[in-house]
């Protein structure tokens, strides 16, 4: 996650705050030193960092602040609404006009930001909304532009409308809204040329378009690994062509974030949507309040729950839940629950949305490991899967040649599973009981 290091140097300075009791001004001025060098380090923009300290300075040095009980936790609490209020104060989404009204969306960027891939993305979106979404193919400078958007979009089962590279951008796009009219589609993405820095042909055109076709949103993709560059171009784009807001992508890399605290403040423009991986459901829904939450470690649980109830299958995560009760857990079903997790994200995407519990920042889990694990069982048969009882040494043996592993990583997996059944039974009483149950379910094993 892109905020690890800025996230554990603000917990560290919380965590001090915390162990003095009462605060003096001192106190507090010093610790939002920290806070201030943290996210320049960051590489938030700095007329945005100054004017955050400031304001939090302000509120948390107050009386009500300095007298309360637990003055610490108040300092953490305004520092928490201050990033929200920099990132926005509510979600904003793209809006779309209803019935059969087309909504046109123009996207634009700089080359390798991932501005085709993220229109697939956007328009697979709107397709689970019940659109009729339509992509068209306007980059015509880019070599395998056109073809890229085209795979994608089969992928995300959208029709792609191209003229090749031999047309003006400006009629494929009014082509393909006359297109769209004729075929019942109602919202249509132009995916425009990127170039790799900003010039005047390249904002000509996109300006051309916008006087020639009525533009509903023009949402600009960013890559969020630029850092200061990010916000840079973004203040740019919306000064020349008055952009509708922002993709922030690539937040998933090793990079600082500060993009992401820093474009609103300086464009006035929300962020819209996150780019948390290259598949292409790998696009999340930008809420600030939940990305205030993960940078002071304190999760995004909402967004988990998001993703499993998109995600994962209702019936076989019944069918899971009642296996569980009666520790009936084989191997079967852990190759379903590791196909859930992956569907979500796989492990590492979701530990980042999961409060911090003193686990380091740095930590790295290697989704691949399962993959020995998936060898493993497949070189079972289907009465091994379901009755992991009858392994005995010589079917063991098989396995593990089979699989290409030592015997040992067999013997271990088969040890996990008895551990499993064992914890199950001791926590059916538990999952069986009176109490209100919540709806949404984790797979079993994280």
């Amino acid at each position: 996650m892109a905020f690890n290091s800025l996230s554990e140097k603000l917990q560290n300075v919380f965590k001090n705050l915390k162990g003095k009791g009462r605060l003096t001004e001192a106190d507090v001025k010093a610790a939002l030193k920290e806070v201030k060098m943290a996210l320049l380090e960051a590489d938030v923009n700095f007329k945005v960092v100054k004017n955050f300290i400031k304001t939090v300075q302000d509120r948390a040095v107050g009386q009500d602040v300095m007298n309360s009980l637990t003055p610490a936790q108040m300092v953490i609490k305004i520092v928490n609404e201050e990033l929200v209020a920099l990132m926005g104060d509510e979600t904003k989404e793209i809006m779309l006009k209803p019935g059969s009204d087309i909504t046109i969306i123009m996207m634009c960027g700089l080359q390798g930001a991932g501005k085709t891939t993220t229109a697939a993305k956007l328009a697979g979106k709107f397709k689970q909304k019940g659109k009729r979404p339509l992509l068209a193919a306007c980059d015509v400078y880019r070599p395998a532009a056109i073809k890229q958007l085209q795979i994608n979009g089969e992928k995300q089962g959208v029709e792609v409308f191209s003229m090749g590279d031999g047309h003006k951008p400006v009629n494929i796009a009014k082509a393909a809204i006359e297109h769209a009219a004729k075929n019942n589609f109602n919202v249509v993405v132009l995916d425009t040329a990127g170039r790799l820095h900003i010039d005047e042909s390249m904002m000509d055109e996109l300006i051309e378009i916008k006087d020639n076709v009525n533009v509903d949103h023009t949402v600009l993709v960013v890559d969020a690994m630029t850092g200061q560059d990010a916000v840079n171009v973004a203040e740019t784009f919306n000064s020349k062509i008055s952009i509708t807001g922002v993709i922030l992508t690539k937040l998933d890399g090793d990079t600082r974030g500060g993009a992401a605290l820093s474009i609103r403040a300086v464009t006035g423009k929300p962020i819209l949507y996150i780019g948390m991986g290259e598949k292409l459901s790998d696009l999340e829904q930008f809420y600030p309040d939940r990305m205030a939450s993960r940078i002071l470690g304190m999760g995004d649980i909402l967004t988990l729950i998001d993703k499993a109830q998109s995600e994962i299958d209702e019936e076989k995560a019944k069918e899971l839940e009642s296996k569980i009760k009666k520790a009936e857990f084989d191997f079967n079903d852990f190759l379903d629950s590791m196909a859930q997790v992956k569907k979500m994200g796989g492990i590492t995407s979701m530990l980042g949305m999961l409060p911090n519990m003193g686990l380091p920042s740095d930590l790295e889990v290697d989704d691949d490991a399962f993959k020995g694990v998936e060898a493993i069982i497949y070189s079972m048969t289907k009465e091994e899967r379901s009755n992991p009882a009858i392994l005995n040494p010589s079917r063991k043996k098989r396995i593990a040649k089979g699989a290409g592993v030592d015997i040992s990583e067999v013997n271990k997996l088969v040890k996990q599973q008895e551990q499993m059944k064992k914890m199950m039974k001791q926590m059916s009483g538990l999952m069986g009981g009176k109490g209100k149950r919540g709806r949404f379910k984790l797979p079993f094993g994280l």
